[in-house]
């Protein structure tokens, strides 16, 4: 037991500090249309023009830097317009910045998992803690050359993270390298051109508290009429005074639209942001605020009515609840999603699975649900699991850190506590202890099911297997009972039984003295079976 691995303690996950909700932005004419796309266009050659200057100055930037470049893009757009463009310009820059240095983790990974497999002799054995070596000379060598492929560029990535240098495209890579795909990507070059351009626009504005309407640039009224401060160059577009474009279109939210309609109307920040589906050819309209992260209640007060273990799988959520104790009640749970398709439909699929989970926990009347802290960054590097793509793809596919926040930002409207554990051995022990115990002729628990038990006990505190050690002595009462998963005020727990009067015999029940009492006997016995033999004391003589 020496080589395992120290288990963190479970936590609460804090709540959602932000709130995003999105609409359709219909009823819009021609005219309209035509108007976002010229705005869209130049304010989005704006920000090309912004981030190039912002990547040029690397880690030398701050804050003179900062009001350097609004000042510029002031007198081309609005101060505001500036603003928005300026500080979404910096997050992306940071985001490739956080990019850049997981990259040289994973790098680093590679790295050491390669070196690691070379030491090893051709053909020798691994476990399953421990990767087993090359299976031939020729992959030995093949794998010694990606070595050295690999230290090149784990080294510039170095010296490009030392300098601030990041790489950034605007309108995604992906987009930019499906350009010479064309045939498998199915596209034509028009239809591609219009995503491109599409993806580069910018439509995006940041609110402002005590505006009117919560955002001066973006504007929308609680009856949903959209009007957009024009930048300067285009201000001959305007159907507005003061240089503004008002939709013909209204809009509605039909989640969270209470909590929007408030905010619009005391002058809060909004922040909004326009988006142009090219596939569907529809106008998206975005609105996302900040909101105060609920406190998070202590954990005691969280499992005082039990607990929901989540087991994520590729292809299903299996749950099982437990009371206080940890002992599973009622039957598993399965939750079924389907990650295959386009982003929006694997995001949908999550989406519904966790809110059956979430419905089902409010049935069972339980507080908290318990999670997995998953984190498949270093399961994911080929040079691990080597020529099996199938299990890296399965682990890539699984969307641990975007179910554990959507399910956060889900609860916290119910009032479900997440509990994050730390997911160390919790299949192999939940499958070693619990789910054979669990099977039965009309009931077939699953691998998956056992680990869901693993999970939740392991938030309440409990030890994962089903009792703890036997004492050391050969009777409890030397060192205490040998469970320690219920205290003493629990009832029907397993510990001392009350004394019962009448004889404690194999072949008489304790309550027999009491019975015999009551009762007419149907059958003549012997007067003998009925004498009891009492010993007087003895009697002291000279």
């Amino acid at each position: 037991m020496g080589d395992l691995r120290e288990v963190a303690a479970p936590f609460v996950v804090p709540g959602p500090s932000g709130v995003a909700v999105r609409t359709r932005l219909g009823q819009l004419t021609i005219g309209d249309e035509e108007v976002l796309r010229r705005v869209g266009a130049h304010l989005g050659a704006l920000a090309g023009r912004d981030l190039k200057a912002r990547c040029h100055d690397g880690l030398a930037h701050d804050a003179g830097a900062w009001a350097a470049r609004k000042r510029e893009l002031t007198p081309h757009s609005s101060a505001r317009w500036a603003g928005s463009i300026t500080k979404a310009t910096h997050d992306q820059w940071a985001l490739a910045r956080r990019c850049a240095l997981a990259h040289i983790r994973s790098l680093e990974a590679g790295i050491r998992m390669i070196a690691h497999r070379l030491s090893l002799p051709v053909g020798a054995t691994g476990t399953k803690r421990a990767p087993r070596g090359y299976r031939s000379r020729r992959e030995w060598h093949a794998k010694a050359r990606r070595l050295h492929v690999l230290e090149d560029r784990l080294e510039r990535e170095r010296a490009d993270w030392q300098a601030g240098v990041v790489h950034v495209v605007r309108g995604g890579k992906r987009l930019a390298r499906t350009r010479h795909h064309l045939p498998a990507a199915r596209l034509t070059e028009s239809q591609w051109r219009q995503r491109w351009e599409a993806q580069r626009w910018f439509l995006r504005a940041d609110g402002e508290s005590g505006k009117q309407f919560g955002n001066e640039t973006l504007r929308i009224s609680p009856d949903g009429e959209v009007s957009i401060r024009l930048p300067n160059p285009l201000k001959e577009l305007a159907n507005a005074p003061h240089g503004r474009y008002v939709l013909t279109g209204r809009i509605q939210f039909a989640h969270r639209g209470q909590e929007w309609a408030d905010r619009v109307t005391a002058n809060r920040a909004i922040a909004y942001h326009i988006h142009y589906d090219v596939a569907r050819a529809r106008w998206y309209l975005t609105a996302s605020w900040k909101i105060p992260v609920s406190r998070t209640i202590p954990m005691t007060t969280a499992l005082s009515d039990g607990v929901i273990g989540v087991d994520t799988n590729a292809d299903h959520l299996a749950a099982w609840r437990l009371d206080v104790h940890g002992n599973p009640t009622g039957s598993p749970s399965r939750f079924f999603y389907d990650l295959t398709g386009t982003a929006t439909h694997r995001d949908a699929q999550v989406r519904h699975a966790l809110t059956r989970l979430l419905h089902w926990a409010k049935t069972c009347g339980v507080k908290a649900i318990a999670v997995e802290d998953l984190d498949f960054t270093a399961e994911k590097t080929r040079e691990k699991h080597g020529r099996r793509k199938r299990f890296r793809h399965l682990i890539s596919g699984m969307p641990t850190g975007r179910l554990r926040a959507r399910l956060t930002s889900m609860a916290d409207a119910t009032g479900i506590a997440i509990i994050a554990v730390d997911p160390a051995y919790t299949s192999k022990w939940g499958a070693q202890h619990w789910q054979e115990p669990l099977a039965g002729k009309n009931r077939k628990a699953t691998r998956h099911d056992a680990a869901s038990i693993a999970i939740g006990r392991r938030a309440q505190g409990h030890p994962i297997r089903r009792r703890t050690a036997p004492p050391r002595a050969h009777q409890s009462d030397a060192h205490g009972h040998r469970t320690a998963q219920a205290g003493p005020e629990a009832l029907g727990r397993e510990g001392p039984r009350p004394r019962i009067p009448g004889p404690r015999t194999r072949s008489v029940p304790p309550d027999a003295e009491r019975t015999r009492a009551t009762r007419t006997p149907n059958t003549v016995r012997d007067v003998r079976s009925e004498q009891q033999w009492v010993q007087d004391s003895l009697l002291l003589t000279d």
